[in-house]
């Protein structure tokens, strides 16, 4: 089950039950509010209903028991592809890039005659990670889509896309998830989490329902706490920005640290809205810097205790201007 993305799913099925079923689909909206569950019942629902046996449930749904459903979930259904960035088996590490070898080995599933039933169906997530060459190789596909076959391509920032690309999908918008989802998401998820911790997480990740789980799992409320402490009061000692770029840089904590890297500019621009004047300013600029830093230390490799040092400085500088 999807939660508060409806008009979506009104969409896709009115789709597919007319006959007319496009054949790439761009799921745009922000990180976390279902994009990839989307992706993921709609190309259950699509071949369940082609292979069968038949049944009858709503929107996207697929029964648990359903054989085709199994397959899915399972990660073995034959005319299934899913793409993302790969895991180095070496440093544990994801790739940079969802590669152009990933894209063209799709080619080894159109070649083949469907397995289970008429239709095939891929998924990328996201379709932003696929490097310049893979892009192009995709485009190709989408120019001449092989018969019966669904693409769901996930966009977190469709601007960035090649136009080319844009212009042979559908487009599909997920909205910001509202409080009522959020709450129905974290109780399903996290049903030991406390009220006010609900609560809590629930204001600071802005509608993502990815956002609030990392926030509760990685127990990153505690990091943006120490962030706004540092760029509410400054850090004229140095020891703010040490103590979390110790924590952040430690062996095992680099789910929190890519995460951090994640949250800040959002933590930053939040504060910067409760501003006024000079401060509004430096928040600001705070803001631009920690964007473009977060944005090129992971592609860098740069190391994660210096990166959050230096992002300390950064956030001290919007309590403590320099003379």
């Amino acid at each position: 089950m999807i939660f508060g993305q409806d008009r979506a799913v009104e969409q896709f099925t009115a789709a597919r039950q007319s006959g007319a079923l496009h054949h790439a689909w761009l799921l745009s909206g922000p990180k976390g509010v279902g994009k990839a569950s989307f992706a993921r019942l709609a190309a259950t629902r699509l071949l369940s209903e082609a292979a069968g046996p038949a049944f009858s449930a709503a929107g996207l749904e697929t029964p648990e028991d359903h054989r085709i459903a199994k397959l899915v979930e399972a990660g073995s259904h034959p005319d299934l592809r899913w793409l993302e960035r790969l895991t180095n088996e070496k440093t544990g590490n994801l790739a940079r890039n969802i590669s152009v070898d990933q894209v063209r080995a799709l080619g080894e599933l159109f070649d083949l005659t469907p397995a289970l039933s008429p239709w095939r169906a891929v998924v990328i997530d996201s379709i932003d990670d696929l490097e310049k060459s893979a892009a192009n190789a995709l485009l190709k596909m989408l120019e001449e889509p092989p018969a019966n076959t669904v693409f769901f391509l996930v966009t977190h920032a469709p601007g960035r896309l090649l136009p080319t690309i844009r212009s042979r999908c559908r487009r599909l918008d997920f909205q910001p998830l509202d409080d009522d989802a959020m709450t129905s998401i974290l109780a399903k998820a996290l049903p030991m989490q406390k009220d006010f911790e609900r609560t809590r997480v629930i204001s600071a990740a802005a509608g993502s329902a990815g956002r609030a789980l990392a926030l509760a799992e990685l127990d990153l409320i505690s990091l943006e706490d120490k962030a706004l402490r540092i760029l509410r009061q400054g850090d004229p000692t140095n020891g703010r920005r040490s103590d979390l770029a110790t924590e952040l840089g430690k062996r095992g904590a680099g789910d929190r640290y890519a995460a951090f890297l994640e949250i800040l500019p959002s933590v930053i621009a939040r504060e910067a809205r409760s501003l006024i004047g000079a401060p509004r300013q430096r928040a600001v600029d705070a803001y631009s810097r920690t964007r473009e830093l977060v944005a090129i230390a992971p592609r860098l490799s740069l190391d994660p205790a210096a990166t959050v040092f230096q992002l300390g400085g950064i956030l001290a500088s919007v309590a403590d201007p320099l003379p």
